[in-house]
């Protein structure tokens, strides 16, 4: 941890009554810490300045961060704003639902969140569209015998979102590329030169963004096209408020970003977790092989408790988003602190989703957590897609995804006589921000 942090800068002061986490490096803050050790930071905060500090966070500022419990209760706030993401990535999440507050918010939601919904994603038979793609895939592990589990992954995952926005199998290498350059707007430096990040990164989203448009124009024209994109449309079209187009293409933007890196990167830690922990394997099997097909509606969901208790628990331990900005409109009162309005907020979704004030013995992976659970999901249990109005609008969908893929994972291979094993340090070179994920490196072996 000390080598993340910069030497020089160890001095304690105050911004707002509040201390700033020394060993910020010029320009980039504490991003190397927060990058690469954030666990490691947040408890040297918490032992040396207590709940309420600032971390810096670089180009983007300062943010106030709170380990204080009240800090969950931010994501419900009335005087609480998302509109501090789209100033930390304008170029590549402005005008999405993360980044709308208030009624714009609630317009483009109301506009397109029932093609989401169980019934929804049902009816568009979403399930039977998953299910060949993700069996094929695990085949082929089974088949090679190793794999680099996050690219492959990854891969998936990109493939799923091309297939539910009803995107022709001949345009997906080019998909492909163009979702590969639009990723450059997230870390490109500001320099708008040909052949930079920035211009490449532009240009492709610009590409994506005429793309869409023309698919838009297809529903609406009643094409021969199928794809989540024709019920969104739909769903839009039938909304009382009328909006622009622009609110619909930047939220298939946004179902490009988020349907692909923070999904693969569960999936990528339960198949990791399924490997150092034999015992869940065999629960995994031992479900699947009652069940005897992988599940391609949200009713048949409830014949896979083990599978769901998987994928819950990995997003409790390992959350693909590990902090999440805000800001304050108004003061707050936050834990004992007055919070200024016009404050940037850090809400670490890690620190929540391993606390103990929250979760019994947090340090450890239990499916039973879920499984011997007699209450409903509540929203602590779903921390990691958020709370209040921007809860995440892809839950059910992430829910179908990953427990179809466990029950493939566990019959192809059971079938076949192997099981997965680690093959690497899962713990080495893993990362929390801008995103959290392991590392590229590890691989998996089915023996």
């Amino acid at each position: 941890m000390d080598m993340l942090l910069n030497p020089l800068n160890r001095r304690l002061r105050l911004l707002c009554d509040i201390p700033v986490m020394p060993g910020a490096f010029p320009m980039v803050g504490h991003l190397p810490a927060i990058v690469r050790d954030l666990p490691r930071l947040l408890r040297r905060a918490e032992w040396t300045l207590g709940n309420h500090f600032w971390l810096d966070f670089g180009p983007a500022g300062q943010l106030m961060t709170c380990l204080d419990p009240d800090a969950f209760a931010l994501l419900r706030h009335k005087d609480v704003s998302s509109a501090l993401i789209e100033q930390i990535a304008p170029e590549i999440l402005g005008g999405t639902l993360v980044t709308l507050n208030g009624r714009a918010h609630r317009q483009a939601r109301d506009g397109i969140k029932a093609a989401f919904l169980p019934r929804g994603l049902t009816e568009a038979g979403i399930g039977e569209l998953f299910e060949p793609v993700i069996r094929a895939r695990v085949q082929a592990w089974r088949d090679r015998g190793e794999v680099t589990i996050l690219r492959e992954t990854g891969d998936l995952m990109l493939k799923l979102t091309f297939y539910l926005m009803g995107i022709p199998a001949q345009d997906l290498p080019e998909w492909h590329r163009k979702y590969r350059q639009l990723l450059q707007l997230i870390v490109s430096p500001p320099v708008d030169l040909p052949g930079t990040p920035l211009r490449r990164g532009r240009a492709a989203r610009d590409w994506i963004d005429a793309q869409s448009r023309q698919f838009i124009r297809d529903a609406r024209g009643h094409a021969a096209r199928t794809g989540l994109i024709n019920d969104m449309v739909s769903a839009f079209d039938r909304s009382e408020d009328a909006l622009s187009d622009d609110v619909l293409v930047a939220n298939v933007r946004l179902l490009l970003l988020a349907g692909h890196e923070t999904t693969a990167s569960t999936m990528a830690w339960m198949v990791i977790e399924l490997a150092r922990q034999p015992e869940l394997w065999d629960a995994l099997v031992e479900e699947a092989q009652r069940v005897g097909a992988v599940p391609t509606r949200h009713a048949d969901l409830a014949q896979c408790p083990v599978a769901e208790a998987l994928f819950r628990e990995t997003l409790r331990m390992h959350p693909a988003s590990s902090l999440v900005p805000r800001r304050a409109t108004q003061e707050l009162q936050l834990g004992q602190r007055r919070i200024p309005a016009g404050t940037s907020l850090c809400i670490p979704l890690l620190h929540f989703s391993t606390s103990a004030m929250l979760h019994e013995a947090p340090d450890q992976f239990r499916l039973a957590r879920w499984l011997q659970r007699t209450g409903p999901i509540g929203p602590v249990d779903m921390l990691q897609f958020g709370s209040g109005p921007h809860v995440c609008i892809g839950y059910h969908l992430v829910w179908l995804e990953l427990v179809q893929f466990s029950i493939a994972l566990a019959l192809t291979m059971h079938k076949a006589g192997v099981r997965p094993r680690l093959l690497s340090d899962a713990e080495k070179g893993r990362r929390y921000y801008p995103t959290a994920q392991p590392s590229m490196k590890i691989r998996i072996g089915f023996s």
